[in-house]
């Protein structure tokens, strides 16, 4: 029973392969993979990209290990003094060892990802979706709020918002301003 399964399986991926070969789907890829390709650079191959990367984590991890060798720190959090000396150590880290801070990567996170949406509703929506990606929660629930406003804002001018209208992206963040004085 086993055998007749495992023939019925293969002949499957069969009939999908030589389907894809017939409407010139492999064909396609390839020649899309080509133009993809840059002309001033040799191919790389997967080992290659893996040890590239590996020897950009082992560089900035070095770097980072020879700032923090150097430093002393003294970890109090009740010392004003020495939080104080630990941020601007780690600030020291992370420059030369050219890291982003947490911050620093949300900003480039949320510029990356939002670059080129028009409107404020699907601006909106993807911020969501990269608080739910990163696992970030919304606790005290702002982001049904902020839609209320983007949709008493639309209901005004009747029509969706879009990022490029100063007039009413200046109201949206009056509201916006509002929910946040209230939390």
């Amino acid at each position: 029973m086993a055998l007749a399964a495992r023939l019925v399986s293969r002949s499957r991926q069969l009939h999908s392969v030589q389907a894809a070969f017939a409407n010139g789907g492999a064909t396609q890829v390839r020649s899309f993979a080509k133009d993809a390709a840059p002309a001033d650079r040799p191919p790389v191959s997967g080992d290659d990209l893996l040890k590239g990367i590996f020897f950009e984590v082992k560089k900035k991890f070095e770097t980072a290990l020879g700032v923090l060798k150097k430093e002393k720190i003294t970890i109090d959090p009740d010392d004003p003094a020495a939080v104080s000396r630990y941020a601007q150590v780690m600030k020291t880290v992370r420059e030369k060892a050219d890291l982003l801070s947490d911050s620093q990567r949300i900003k480039y996170t949320i510029e990356t990802f939002t670059k080129g949406i028009p409107d404020a509703r699907t601006y909106l929506n993807t911020l969501q979706q990269l608080r739910i990606k990163s696992g970030l929660i919304d606790h005290i629930g702002i982001e049904p709020l902020m839609m209320e406003a983007l949709e008493k804002i639309e209901k005004d001018i009747k029509k969706p918002l879009l990022r490029s209208d100063k007039k009413n992206m200046a109201t949206l963040m009056a509201e916006f301003d509002k929910i946040n004085a209230n939390y």
